[in-house]
Parts: C-alpha cells; structure tokens; sequence
C-alpha cells in the first residue's frame, strides 16, 4: 500500500514514520514536512519505502496534489481545532482515505459535516485515531462487548509536561482546559466547564492516583454516536505535575486562552519559563496513560470492566494510528464517510489491540 505521512517530523509523527517504515505491507512511505532537510534526514535514516518531499498544508492545492495516488493518508498535524477539517476536506478531495489522531472535540464535530461528501467520494475519514480518542475509544467498545447491557463508560487520561514533546502538544493543553466542554449524562449532550468535576483515579504503577477534570476531549461526542443506549459517557484528563495542572486551569480561568490567538501569545511568554516550572513539579515521569471504565450488566448483576495501557505519549498515540492507517489501507475498515474507531464497520477491537500487543503496548483488564 502506499501510505502518506503528513507531519512526519514531529514527535508523534516521527514515531508513526518508524512503525509504518518497518511494514511490510508499506510499499511506498511518503514522508511530509515544512523543512525539507529534517524530512529527508528522517527518510534517509528510515530506509526502505521511505521519500522525502516538502509541503505546507496551508497550500491546499499543494496538499491535494501531495495526496493523490496514495491509499491512505495519515495525519500528525496539530493542533486539530486548526487542521482536522482542512486535512478531511483536503483527502476527500484527492479521493484518499485519512486517519488522524484529532484530540479536540470542536474539530471532532465539525469534521462530521463532512460525512455526505465522504460517502459520495466513497473514502473513509477516521478521525481521533490516536491515544485518547483512539485508544481509549476502542476499549470502550471492547468493553461494551464484554458487558450484556453497557449503561455507564468513564475515560481518563493522565499525561507529563516531561512526555509532551512539541507546540501543538501545549497548545493542545491550553485548549482543552479552556471554556465549555461536551460530556453526556442521562442520555443527553451537555457541556459543562473545563477543569471542573474533579476526581481521583489509579493508573497502573509507575503514575498511581491522579487528579482527573472535565477536558475537551472527542469520546463524550462520537461514543454516544455510535454506541447507542448509553446514559453516560465522561472524559476527565490530568497531569503527572500537580503544579502544571493547577497553573493551566488558572490560566484558562483567567481568560488569557480564549482563542487561538490567545494561547499562541501565551505560550510565547511561558516557554522560557517551562523547565523552571518542570523542575518546580518534581522529578520527571515522562509517561502517560488511559484509563476505561464501562459500568453495565452481565449474567443479570452489576459488572464494570476496567482496561487501562500506560507508555510513553508517542506511543500511547502513534501506535494506534499506525494500527488504524494499515487496517485502512488494506481496506479491512472501508466504510466511506466520517466515523471514529468505535463506530460500527471501524476497527475491530480484538485484532486492533492484538495489533498493538506485537507492537509493545500492552491492556490490563479487570473484570468487577
């Protein structure tokens, strides 16, 4: 299949580049990126099916051009309430399917305008294919499957300031602790403040607690689209740095990351000042983790299955995107339009997560 890497040179882009440059099914792996001496260091140093061409993704009709003639494109550009449905539109218009790893609920739901135009050109769009949504969201669907009633799917996500390596990763941050943001509760969309509804919960060793918030994150958006009859579904996320956590959430309370705009200026002023504010938190855990809880019935009792993963970031995401772009490209998920993982016709959840498994990246699961 012939695979193209939108992004390649940042973190969870350059992880992605490796896994898909060691697929055998990957016959050619066209690698993307502004720069063009860092694209073709990577590729140089990848080997195999890997060529280097330089693109700005703000030249659209460069983007469509660079799309055509590939099976599948996989994007690791962010931050996504700025690209996702540029990207979508883009792909759909060079007739190519597109797997990304979109985290951002505003971009998430405006993407699925998108949805008739997919199914006309008969691509498939596989938006939020990354850790969390990505991971996260096949757990879910693994666990409603475990369940003879699923009611109830809780996710968490903790990360590090130590694991995140990159702008749009900070940006990212400073978004989805900002203003309102969608949960669903007693089988209705709502939204509820950004850094509230505070709770505790144990990731597996070497994290252990972490305080959890409401944060804008896609699950509590596309979950309830595709798995229907469910009252509940909440997406909290924290910090391995207890003191980044609480000066973000004091930030955005302040109002200095209202628009795009606004967290640009802001980050500006706060990087000099990161490593300071790092070393501040206390010694680094550059590791971050998922955590699903689907609450349901089995066998005629109460039963929650608990799934949790824990790894490094540009693993925890990059992995399942690679998982998602092969499964795509050889046309095992190749329902056209707009979907997430968990979507009907989406990636399989056995063989998705056995996927990962040969990868490295491993799921506990209990059964309560």
């Amino acid at each position: 299949m012939k695979v193209i890497l939108l992004g390649a040179t940042g973190a969870m882009g350059r992880r992605a580049a490796e896994a898909l440059a060691q697929s055998p099914e990957v016959e050619v792996l066209t690698l993307t990126g502004r720069r063009l001496e860092a694209v073709q260091a990577l590729a140089e140093e990848l080997g195999g099916p890997s060529r280097a061409i330089t693109l700005d993704v703000n030249d659209y009709d460069a983007l469509v051009s660079a799309l055509k003639g590939h099976d599948v494109a996989a994007s690791a550009i962010g931050p996504y309430y700025l690209y996702e449905t540029l990207l979508a539109k883009a792909a759909i218009v060079a007739g190519v399917s597109y797997v990304s790893i979109c985290d951002d609920h505003d971009a998430a739901q405006d993407v699925f305008a998108l949805d008739n135009a997919a199914k006309e050109r008969g691509v498939t769009i596989l938006t939020g294919a990354g850790w969390t949504p990505g991971l996260t969201n096949i757990l879910a669907k693994k666990g409603v499957s475990m369940l003879d009633e699923a009611k109830k799917i809780h996710i968490a996500w903790v990360g590090a300031l130590a694991d995140a390596d990159g702008v749009a990763s900070l940006l990212h941050a400073l978004h989805i602790f900002t203003g309102e943001v969608p949960t669903f509760s007693q089988g209705r969309h709502k939204t509820v403040r950004a850094g509230t509804g505070k709770e505790i919960v144990t990731f597996p060793e070497p994290i252990g607690p972490v305080d959890v918030y409401h944060t804008g994150h896609p699950e509590p958006i596309t979950i309830p689209r595709f798995i229907p009859g469910l009252e509940e579904v909440t997406l909290r996320g924290g910090l391995n740095e207890a003191l980044v956590s609480r000066l973000t959430r004091m930030l955005t309370r302040m109002g200095l990351t209202h628009t795009p705009e606004a967290r640009d200026r802001l980050l500006r002023l706060m990087k000099p000042f990161l490593p300071l504010i790092q070393k501040l938190s206390g010694p680094p855990k550059p590791i971050s983790g998922a955590h699903v809880a689907v609450h349901g019935i089995k066998d005629g009792k109460p039963a929650v299955i608990e799934m949790t993963a824990v790894g490094r970031m540009r693993d925890l995401t990059a992995l399942p995107q690679v998982v998602a772009t092969l499964m795509v490209g050889r046309r095992e998920v190749s329902l056209p339009g707009v979907i997430a993982p968990e979507a009907p016709g989406g990636p399989d959840p056995d063989r998705f997560l056995a996927a990962l498994e040969e990868m490295g990246l491993t799921i506990e699961t209990r059964v309560s």
